[in-house]
């Protein structure tokens, strides 16, 4: 089988018919990265009371804590995207876990507030350049039609998120009965301090089993690396055959940001842009604040809100990001986005009018409407968050876009977490009113662009089909 492009490679992917292990290990292994990056930005989400009582923190400076991971995100997106595309995703896929280990380790045991929001800073970078390049493995090693696909196992991000969003509330629970009664407080600490350890595994068993992307290969010119890791990562036996207009060995093209709001990029860049800001916003506003928000729903204690927590996140959440990857295969991820944004509008509005129940009836209502929310986060907004720009991007620029909508998420969530803090105590739910209207704009771009991404595989020119 001949390779002489990028294009060639996709169609060969695309039309394998043979099921690969060492291939669904490196989709494992790109999941792995998304699974720390979760856990990592959980595990202050209950412990921000016990940070702020423990160093005297004023609403300002609870800001700064819980944005710093954030403020990192936007700087370790635009790199981490940009390296990727330009050294390749295998060098920077290895190097991204030293960022969560020494982090971790630091902000564990930070002896005051400025290193803790210097580590959490460290540690958005780290997760930052992870999900680019973890989101470029996704879409390159996965088929583009049926079970399975580019959009499923992008997709797949999101129950991934919330599984580790599960397994650190799980921790905190089995924390909470192993530490004494007097050293609760220390929860927020052991948490962020266990953070290292999956980060040395993932380490040690990404050096085994991991290999560079043959789409960026072949986009290199390395017509030789791609056969080679065709054969090594699906066992297709293929040969170069180098086609004119392919650059030549040794010489890459050239990346660069600006492309990406070239035609016909720039209408792709602006949803998918509207779509991060927005999503992360929200996101922010109801799963960050979820302990703090359904103490004050219940009135209860940590084991209750703890306990609260996990059952939302299994419950709805992680059964949402199931769904979304079945419908991310079967259809358009304009359509399926769009369902999950209105539904969140609802959540939203229902939750604003509810304020504090004071009555059974209410407080139930109010929970199903936080489950209502995270349930559509997982199957619309939050399975096609990842969907929309790796999918709409050609492998030379697929982590450069990534990485810059990634970026607009993390300025999304920052202001998310320097302002709701301020917003909470002035306003307490009432501030759910301003958070429903980051639901309705997404809704009103993916109406006026109507691109689709999962229409056509943009690697391949091979694919007969005609875009949107």
């Amino acid at each position: 089988m001949p390779v002489g492009s990028v294009s060639d490679v996709a169609h060969l992917i695309n039309t394998r018919s043979k099921k690969n292990t060492y291939a669904r290990m490196i989709v494992f292994l790109a999941l792995g990265g998304v699974f720390l990056d979760a856990y990592d930005l959980t595990t202050l989400s209950y412990g921000i009371d016990d940070v702020v009582r423990e160093f005297n923190l004023t609403p300002t400076i609870t800001g700064l804590v819980t944005s710093s991971i954030m403020l990192g995100t936007i700087l370790g997106n635009l790199i981490g995207g940009w390296l990727t595309d330009k050294y390749g995703r295998y060098s920077v896929f290895m190097a991204d876990m030293l960022f969560f280990v020494v982090s971790a380790i630091v902000a564990g045991l930070a002896p005051n507030v400025w290193v803790l929001i210097g580590a959490r800073f460290l540690m958005g970078i780290g997760v930052g350049i992870d999900l680019p390049v973890a989101m470029s493995y996704l879409a390159e090693f996965s088929k583009f039609t049926g079970k399975g696909n580019k959009a499923a196992r992008l997709a797949a991000w999101c129950p991934m998120w919330y599984a580790a969003s599960s397994v650190c509330f799980l921790i905190v629970f089995g924390l909470y009965f192993l530490l004494p009664q007097q050293h609760l407080a220390w929860l927020w600490r052991a948490s962020l301090l266990f953070g290292a350890v999956p980060a040395l595994l993932i380490i040690v068993v990404r050096s085994k089993f991991m290999n560079e992307s043959p789409l960026w290969a072949a986009n290199q010119g390395d017509l030789a690396g791609a056969v080679r890791i065709l054969r090594d990562s699906y066992g297709i036996n293929a040969h170069e055959a180098p086609a004119e207009g392919n650059p030549p060995p040794g010489k890459a093209p050239k990346v660069s940001f600006r492309i990406l709001f070239q035609k016909p990029y720039r209408e792709r860049t602006l949803v998918a842009g509207v779509m991060n800001l927005c999503i992360s916003f929200e996101y922010t506003a109801i799963a960050f604040f979820l302990p703090s928000i359904l103490a004050q729903f219940l009135g209860a204690g940590v084991f209750e809100t703890i306990s609260a927590s996990l059952g939302l996140n299994a419950l709805f959440a992680f059964t949402g990001g199931l769904l979304g990857m079945r419908l991310a295969w079967k259809y358009p991820s304009r359509h399926v986005a769009i369902a999950g944004f209105a539904l969140q509008f609802i959540a939203l509005i229902s939750l604003a009018l509810i304020g504090h129940p004071q009555a059974l009836t209410g407080v139930v209502i109010a929970i199903l409407m936080l489950g209502l929310w995270l349930f559509a986060e997982g199957f619309g907004p939050g399975a096609q968050l990842m969907i929309y720009p790796a999918l709409s991007y050609p492998t030379s620029i697929r982590a450069t876009g990534v990485g810059f909508s990634r970026s607009l998420s993390g300025i999304g969530s920052a202001l998310a977490l320097f302002i709701l803090p301020i917003l909470q105590a002035a306003w307490g739910t009432d501030m759910f009113w301003i958070v429903s209207i980051s639901a309705i704009i997404p809704i009103l771009f993916l109406l006026a662009v109507r691109y689709e991404p999962t229409h056509q595989d943009i690697d391949d020119l091979n694919d007969s089909r005609s875009t949107l």
